[in-house]
């Protein structure tokens, strides 16, 4: 840290000091209406007794406090935030790496920019799509050296792995993600992502979302079974989802179907598969990839109607803030992409240039 870096920050945490210090025994007028909804939906900081950490100052949106000896920033979060997850929120605040002994730390109690905005332009975050994993390299199958070299770029990158369940409160402007988050998902169900893939991620602790269409598991030794959706449940980094029952494209009609039949059709394709898996595996299916990465109305109607958060296409960048939900941007990665490609896909900001 520089040194007119510590100089700032030192005068910012005594202005803060000095401002909090005024708030801390006198009761704060109720917020307005918006603002109470806003705090609703984060977690509720711990008392500063059950911390261990000396609290100099407070008020709703901000702690000065003199961290334990034994501190870090993952056990500050987990006490003041409620998830050691968001140690990357204090450490960018402070602009700090880990805790100094003796020295104070700012506890920001809410998201400083949940939109991710900056002067510059916004945060994207890329939504990354595998098909299967395994010994030699085809258009849908991703080479395990390769695939375990990619997951190495991005623990060696200062690239942040989220779950696809962390999008929903992004999107709604609840939530700030790390810069440089990124999603993992794998499509179709096939074993080869349980043999070749799952122990890679697990080496890393990264997790993915996998996309099932029901009809294929269990289809021989090539599709995953319910005894390994199991196991890669329990290993707490997998989640399980919906890629329709059939994989059929959903924007397709039978000949000679009518508008009755082809609804009704189009709407088990999403109720069907949720059910399945949400029967076999202790599972909210509440995310949809579209097979062949496409929807029309009557899809986007069936997806809403069976009570999906998220719709997934294959059309590649990152997602913005205003990202629409039910179509979100998802980028292929093919068994013969190279490094170079591999890195472009990683779309973490959008610049925008203002005339």
């Amino acid at each position: 840290m520089s040194v007119m870096t510590m100089v700032t920050r030192y005068i910012f945490l005594s202005a803060l000091v000095l401002q909090l210090a005024g708030c801390v025994s006198v009761p704060a007028p109720a917020p307005a209406e918006t603002d109470a909804t806003a705090v609703k939906t984060q977690p509720a900081a711990a008392p500063a007794e059950t911390t261990g950490a000396t609290v100099i100052a407070r008020n709703e949106r901000f702690a000065a406090i003199l961290p334990k000896r034994d501190d870090t920033l993952a056990s500050v979060a987990r006490d003041f935030l409620g998830d050691a997850g968001r140690a990357w929120e204090i450490a960018q605040f402070n602009q700090v790496t880990e805790i100094t002994a003796g020295h104070a730390l700012v506890v920001p109690l809410r998201p400083v920019n949940p939109l991710g905005i900056s002067a510059n332009g916004v945060q994207t975050v890329p939504i990354l799509c595998y098909h299967r994993v395994g010994p030699r390299p085809a258009l849908m199958v991703m080479p395990r050296e390769t695939f375990a070299a990619q997951m190495h770029y991005l623990k060696h990158n200062n690239y942040t792995v989220i779950r696809l369940g962390d999008l929903p409160d992004f999107l709604a402007g609840k939530r700030a993600l790390p810069p440089r988050a990124v999603v993992i998902t794998f499509d179709d169900g096939h074993a080869s992502a349980y043999h070749h893939a799952f122990p890679v991620l697990r080496e890393y602790g990264f997790p993915a979302t996998y996309f099932l269409y029901t009809d294929f598991l269990g289809a021989g030794s090539e599709a995953l079974n319910w005894p390994q959706m199991k196991e890669m449940e329990k290993s707490g980094l997998i989640d399980f989802q919906s890629h329709s029952k059939t994989h059929r494209n959903l924007m397709l009609r039978l000949p000679g179907e009518s508008d009755q039949h082809y609804q009704e059709r189009v709407y088990a394709e999403f109720r069907t598969p949720r059910d399945v898996i949400e029967r076999n595996l202790r599972v909210n299916v509440s995310h949809y990839a579209f097979p062949y990465g496409d929807a029309n109305q009557t899809a986007l109607d069936s997806l809403v109607r069976t009570g999906h958060q998220l719709g997934l296409t294959v059309n590649p960048g990152g997602n913005a803030f205003f990202a629409y939900p039910l179509m979100l941007r998802r980028t292929m990665i093919f068994g013969s992409s190279s490094m170079q490609s591999f890195r472009a896909a990683l779309q973490v900001a959008r610049e925008i240039k203002l005339q």
